[in-house]
């Protein structure tokens, strides 16, 4: 299947959207389009499968959610790009690691539009300008089908990442795309990013709409 929906969720809280993504991935069948949700979150830290309590420094009064996402803590706040990829990788005879190389060469060839020379890593998933972190990267297969995805800093308060080991790693220095010359709001980030991943993965017919289907959200 060629089609792929585009679905702009404006600013959610993370749980709900967590839960609907949830709920969509147990629902669907081999006729199901694949999806990407495009989202901005209140401020929230999300510790992955793999986290360790040690890394969350300093959360404050920010929430800690734990996921069932791949990956260890990281922070999602406004001015952050949050896209998830409700992929049907059986479907398109994927493996787990072909994907997370198709979303890490998305934000490669999103931030090249821009003259940022951008670049993934072996050791730490997720897309880097020189040494620092500019994309965060989390995936969870359940039935053959992906869900969580990318956050991409593009034009947001940088502190709170201060609060955590970002990723696990102590040290780790984050970065954002408007300190790059790159896209510095987040319409134009996903329109960028989205772009770049219909192109990649070739699909043929896309189609945007607006909200959750409610059917997400009665069943979180």
């Amino acid at each position: 299947m060629t089609e792929l929906t585009i679905r702009y969720l404006g600013r959610m809280d993370y749980t709900q959207v967590w839960h609907a993504m949830q709920a969509y991935t147990d629902q669907r069948d081999a006729s199901a389009k694949d999806e990407i949700w495009v989202v901005e979150h209140p401020p929230v830290y999300t510790q992955g499968q793999a986290g360790k309590a040690e890394h969350i420094l300093a959360p404050g009064d920010i929430p800690v959610v734990q996921v069932d996402r791949g990956g260890q803590v990281t922070y999602h706040g406004p001015g952050q790009l949050v896209v998830y990829f409700l992929i049907d990788i059986r479907r398109r005879k994927m493996g787990v690691r072909q994907l997370v190389s198709a979303i890490e060469d998305t934000v490669v060839a999103a931030l090249k539009r821009y003259a940022i020379q951008s670049a993934p890593r072996a050791d730490a998933p997720g897309v880097y300008i020189g040494e620092q972190k500019v994309c965060s990267l989390g995936l969870r297969i359940r039935r053959g089908c992906s869900f969580h995805g990318l956050a991409l800093n593009v034009n947001m308060n940088m502190e709170p990442f201060l609060r955590i080991n970002p990723c696990g790693y102590a040290g780790m220095q984050m970065t954002q795309t408007s300190a790059h010359g790159g896209p510095d709001n987040l319409d134009e980030a996903a329109h960028a990013i989205s772009n770049a991943f219909i192109e990649l993965l070739g699909y043929q017919q896309t189609h945007e709409v607006k909200g959750l289907n409610t059917d997400y959200e009665q069943a979180s």
